[in-house]
């Protein structure tokens, strides 16, 4: 058995799944900034741009999204469509 670090493997990591959503249209449609929706949200901009990226995210941060565009939270399916 070896020791030799450089014989080591490291696990390749898949890229992350991204999810499709509606946030950057629906924002864009209502003349809202990242800034402005990350505001209403009580979320961070930088966290808008990855939702908006279609990173994952909490549920609790999509909750925020939904509301602050102004939709009830009966209407997440036209915000996130895949749940």
């Amino acid at each position: 058995m070896s020791t030799n670090p450089a014989e080591k493997k490291t696990p390749i990591k898949a890229p992350p799944k991204l999810i499709k959503n509606s946030v950057q249209k629906i924002r864009e449609q209502q003349l809202m900034s990242k800034a402005e929706l990350a505001r209403k949200a009580g979320l961070s901009a930088l966290t808008i741009d990855r939702v908006e990226d279609g990173m994952n995210c909490r549920m609790d941060t999509k909750r925020k999204i939904i509301l602050a565009l102004g939709f009830k939270l009966t209407d997440k399916e036209k915000v996130f469509p895949e749940g």
